[in-house]
C-alpha cells in the first residue's frame, strides 16, 4: 500500500496525522476486502485552495471540508472483483490500484471539530473515512445513499477507536 501525505495548509495540527489517515485507509481496505496493494494520495490544505479547487471542478466558489477525486468506477461500489479486467486503474511500475486523490482543508478540520464538540483527530478520521467511501464508489446524492454513507462511515470510525469523545 502507498499512501502519499502532502501537507500545505499553513495552519498545523498538533497530532500525528498521517497516522490518523493510514489508521483509516487501511482500515477501509481491510473492511472492504481489496484484494490489490492500493495507492491513495492524501493532500493537507486550507480554505484558500480548496475553494480554489472546489470552484474549478464544482463550479462551487466556497471552501468545503474535502474533496474525492476518485479514479476507479465501480459497477457496485466497494466491490472490487469487479475490476480484474480494468488495464487503466492500475499503476503500470508498482501495479498497485490506483483509487485516487482526497484533499482535506485543515482549516475545515480545526473548525468543525469545535462545531461538532470533538476533536480534531476525530475530524480528521471522519473526512478520511467519508473520502475513502467515494473512492470506493459510494455517494450520497440520495437519502437512502447518505444514510448507508453514514452508517459506513461510523463503523469505519469505530472500529479504529475515532469516537466524538
Amino acid at each position: 500500500m502507498d499512501i502519499m501525505v502532502e501537507y500545505e495548509a499553513e495552519r498545523k495540527l498538533d497530532f500525528d496525522y498521517e497516522r490518523v489517515i493510514w489508521d483509516i485507509v487501511e482500515e477501509a481496505l481491510s473492511l472492504y476486502e481489496c484484494p490489490y496493494d492500493a495507492e491513495v494520495s492524501v493532500t493537507l490544505t486550507g480554505n484558500e485552495r480548496i475553494q480554489e479547487v472546489n470552484r474549478q471542478y464544482r463550479n462551487l466558489d466556497c471552501p468545503t471540508d474535502v474533496l474525492s477525486f476518485p479514479m476507479v468506477e465501480y459497477e457496485t461500489p466497494g466491490v472490487f472483483k469487479e475490476l480484474d479486467t480494468k488495464e487503466d486503474i492500475f499503476n503500470p511500475d508498482t501495479g498497485n490500484l490506483m483509487l485516487g486523490d482526497i484533499m482535506i482543508s485543515v482549516d475545515k478540520v480545526l473548525e468543525q471539530a469545535e462545531l461538532y464538540n470533538h476533536s480534531p483527530i476525530r475530524e480528521l478520521a471522519f473526512l478520511t473515512a467519508h473520502s475513502m467511501l467515494h473512492l470506493f464508489g459510494y455517494d450520497h446524492m440520495e437519502e437512502e445513499e447518505r444514510m448507508d454513507m453514514e452508517s459506513r462511515q461510523e463503523i469505519l470510525l469505530q472500529n479504529k477507536g475515532y469516537t466524538r469523545t
